[in-house]
């Protein structure tokens, strides 16, 4: 039978100390829901006792049931020369209903004298009197032991008695904390060994990510015997963050033939990575392991020669076991198997034995080498394919354009115009809108002239726009790049134009996100 590792997460209490980092109360009981589902063993809720909001929360988990998962509500030790039964916090934390309590307490001496003002006796006395207030009170007490690690390295004997004087008032569990991040995984490994000696009760892990070591340093904790580990979702955390359990799940299950959540939920991890991220209004981590839309992105053609033959060459998991999957990218970088593979996933019918893959090479090289990016306008490369292999269809034909923007007094804004002569089925159609700006004004000329021969146009919506100046030492005489990212709530696409101006640039990336759209949904229909 696998050891089992008990997964602690605190994305709702420890996360949202992040920078930028906030959830309401119904995204926190959301994503409480998810956690529950994906099988983790205790969800942190909050501080009841420091704001309405975490009250709020634990008010209305109440109406939650939660199948999997045990809620835990964080809260300090009593204060110095007070009792935990006139305590407000202790009196917050058991109105808070959750059957698990969270006490942080001091480990370090430098804490105890500067930050809590007190004696090294009564912050012992602190912890136990704490600890054995709440253990007849609550279903399951846990006491992190803040700045632990610190802690044993500037008075061993005291931190250890800080475990001690938990242990014997009842603690089910003594989590040791790198609260501030900086210690490095041999340091911890010896460290932690020295507490086994003196201590019986099962052992938890808390550490941040200043030194970019908590997920080492949890893994080299669990290879040590500790049963619990504490972390959050995509590592979100004060400073630096806390250490990220959507690297170190799949890590102790697939990586360490361990227990923690049930393997078959290993595939909701990306999902759930990516619900959290939203929820935070962050974007996600295009290169965070096991999840990340990188993650398992080739780009070198002998990486994707290499990889068709054998995953395994260059990929340390099936991306699927975590709900990731393989991406093949496509620059000057490629070779016959990006290009192969590209036209596979497009349903592009193309014989390795003939020259085409070539021809869709040497114009792909060409182009990336005048300053084109197809990494995030695929949508342009598809085309690029089919333009190649002579048969792309267009859908109109340009006549031309033309934009204005008209700067009206100081206390109006500026006003762009744009008009667009194309013929569409033999006919001229000439029309003009107004946007916030000259792409915006273009944009919706385009679309005004060929929507009534294409009515699925008008679900379309320019989503993103970004631009780069290429060679810029050149200055305003510089090429510039425009990625376009557009969508019809089915689907997103990318987009690409280089030019000598921004606004031919961002015509050229228009009418790629147009004309892949009137293709798509042509296919569909076929």
């Amino acid at each position: 039978m696998r050891r089992l590792i008990k997964i602690y997460d605190t994305t709702l209490r420890d996360g949202t100390q992040g920078e930028g980092v906030s959830f309401s109360v119904e995204d926190k009981v959301r994503l409480a829901t998810r956690l529950d589902a994906l099988g983790i063993h205790y969800i942190e809720g909050g501080w009841p006792g420091s704001n309405p909001k975490d009250l709020r929360f634990f008010a209305r988990m109440q109406d939650v049931s939660l199948k999997h998962a045990r809620l835990a509500a964080f809260s300090m030790t009593r204060r110095a020369g007070g009792t935990a039964e006139s305590d407000a916090n202790m009196r917050a934390l058991l109105d808070a209903g959750a059957p698990v309590a969270t006490i942080v307490g001091k480990s370090w001496d430098f804490h105890v004298t500067a930050a809590l003002g007190t004696t090294l006796p009564e912050n012992l006395a602190m912890i136990s009197d704490t600890i054995a207030f709440l253990r007849p009170r609550m279903q399951e007490v846990l006491f992190d032991a803040e700045h632990f690690f610190d802690g044993f390295r500037a008075n061993r004997d005291y931190a250890l008695a800080t475990l001690k004087a938990a242990e014997a008032a009842g603690a089910h569990w003594l989590v040791l904390c790198d609260t501030n991040g900086g210690t490095l995984p041999a340091a911890l490994v010896e460290m932690l060994r020295a507490v086994q000696q003196h201590v019986r009760a099962p052992l938890g892990i808390h550490v941040h990510n200043d030194a970019e070591c908590a997920v080492a340093n949890s893994l080299a904790a669990v290879a040590e015997g500790v049963g619990q580990v504490q972390g959050t979702l995509n590592g979100f955390g004060e400073r630096c963050g806390n250490a990220n359990l959507v690297s170190i799940i799949p890590s102790l299950v697939l990586k360490m033939g361990l227990d923690c959540i049930p393997e078959p939920n290993l595939r909701e991890l990306r999902d759930v990575s990516r619900f959290a991220s939203e929820l935070a209004n962050r974007k996600p981590w295009s290169s965070q392991p096991y999840v990340g839309d990188s993650a398992f992105a080739h780009k070198g053609g002998m990486h994707v020669s290499a990889v068709v033959k054998h995953p395994e060459t260059y990929e340390h998991i099936d991306p699927e076991s975590v709900g990731n999957h393989r991406r093949v990218l496509v620059s000057e970088l490629a070779g016959k198997s990006n290009i192969l593979w590209k036209a596979r996933e497009y349903g592009i019918d193309l014989d390795q034995d003939t020259p085409d893959w070539r021809r869709i090479l040497d114009q792909l090289k060409s182009l990336e080498d005048q300053g084109f990016q197809f990494e995030g306008a695929e949508a342009s490369f598809e085309l690029l394919m089919e333009r190649a292999l002579g048969r792309h269809r267009p859908y109109f034909a340009l006549e031309a354009y033309r934009v204005i923007v008209e700067e009206q007094n100081a206390d109006q804004a500026p006003v762009a115009e744009a008009t667009v002569r194309v013929r569409v089925k033999g006919i001229l159609e000439h029309t003009a809108a107004s946007g916030n700006g000259p792409v915006n004004a273009l944009d919706h000329a385009l679309r005004k002239a060929l929507e009534e021969f294409y009515p699925n146009l008008r679900s379309m919506q320019l989503l993103d726009y970004k631009v780069r100046i290429l060679e810029e030492a050149k200055g305003t005489a510089a090429k510039t790049r425009v990625l376009i990212t557009s969508g019809d709530g089915d689907e997103t696409w990318g987009t690409v134009g280089v030019a000598d101006n921004i606004i031919e640039a961002s015509w050229h990336a228009l009418v790629d996100s147009v004309e892949y759209k009137l293709r798509r949904d042509e296919s569909s229909r076929a």
